[in-house]
């Protein structure tokens, strides 16, 4: 949106709107690879037009006084992802097996260490701060929920973050970092893999967030897709076991803040209604503020995920936009300011 002048209006509206609720942290792409209206047009070459609606966003989320999580890049094929990394080494030549040696594979390890370079060196139009010095972002995220599938031993995974920390730190050593891991449980702690919902995916909360230069854990709750067919109690029961696992992970063993940085409720999964949402995102909440007030390592909830009028075109269900959803909204708001009360003791 930020980058086409004629829409630029919402992204403006939204970060006020959001402002307005108390919201202190939003989380947004630093990616958009090949395919339509991308950032990065082919590895290691930008479309200037797009660079300068991120740099937008960026300067109206400081104008806001809201921070930004900026991803670094994609698991899934929305806005290009790894899947797309791929093919372009493919059209260069390279054999490459699947999506997931994104992980492994030198040529596609470097096209993104290039493409994290790019974003934390680049100076903002508007600002004129290079990323890596603006105080407006609050961390990098090394990737939206990476998966590899073709390893659940979790090696490969483990060794990339290890690798993509050090190389992120490298460059800047100011900003926080965290993965964008869902907090699947893997082969570190076999025992705390009772509280998956029935799967792995070749990632490890424990051993993933215990790599120095992590400097929180995250997690990603979505029962609706990983229970699915399971009703809203089941869904709920789940969740909040899911949540209270990783604090009590954070607190005892990993000693690092967690954040629940994508949790929401689809309207296109059966018997929702915006109720059924507004009880999902105040039962996450009930128990981030408990652990805030308990002085416990859950620091924050980011919902999935905000969105201005107009925008209908990138819906996918789980889109709050805060005009439309005036109960929503006063939970948000509600949160906000239970934890902003909470902040001011200190």
């Amino acid at each position: 949106m930020a980058s086409d002048p004629s829409d630029r209006s919402k992204v403006s509206d939204t970060f006020a709107e959001a402002s307005k609720l108390g919201v202190n942290v939003i989380r947004t792409w630093a990616f958009s690879d090949g395919g339509y209206r991308p950032l990065q047009v082919s590895p290691g070459s930008y479309n200037e037009q797009m660079f300068k609606g991120l740099d937008y966003v960026v300067s109206e989320a400081k104008k806001h006084g809201i921070y930004l999580i900026l991803s670094l890049v994609n698991n899934w094929e929305g806005f290009g992802g790894k899947k797309q990394y791929v093919q372009w080494a493919r059209d260069q030549g390279h054999y490459i097996n699947s999506d997931d040696d994104f992980f492994s594979n030198d040529v596609l390890k470097q096209y993104y260490k290039n493409h994290i370079k790019a974003v934390l060196s680049r100076v903002n139009t508007i600002t004129g701060l290079m990323y890596k010095e603006d105080p407006t972002i609050f961390a990098w995220e090394l990737m939206n929920e990476p998966r590899c599938q073709n390893d659940l031993s979790g090696r490969i995974i483990q060794d990339w973050i290890t690798e993509m920390t050090g190389y992120v730190k490298s460059i800047d050593s100011k900003h926080l970092l965290e993965v964008g891991i869902e907090g699947f449980y893997g082969e570190s702690v076999p025992e705390r893999k009772q509280f998956n919902p029935g799967y792995e995916v070749g990632t490890d909360f424990i051993s993933n967030n215990q790599i120095q230069g992590v400097d929180f854990a995250t997690i990603h709750a979505y029962p609706d897709q990983w229970i699915s067919g399971s009703n809203d109690e089941a869904q709920l029961t789940f969740t909040k076991n899911w949540i209270e696992s990783h604090i009590e992970d954070a607190n005892t063993t990993l000693r690092k803040p967690v954040m629940v940085t994508e949790f929401g409720k689809s309207s296109r999964s059966s018997g929702y209604n915006v109720s059924v949402r507004d009880s999902y995102l105040r039962t996450i909440y009930d128990v981030i503020y408990a652990s805030v007030r308990a002085g416990g390592p859950c620091a924050g909830g980011l919902f999935w995920h905000v969105m201005a009028q107009g925008m209908e075109g990138w819906s996918d269900g789980y889109e709050v936009v805060f005009s439309q959803s005036p109960s929503t909204a006063s939970i948000i708001a509600q949160q906000s300011s239970r934890i902003a009360g909470l902040n001011g003791r200190h």
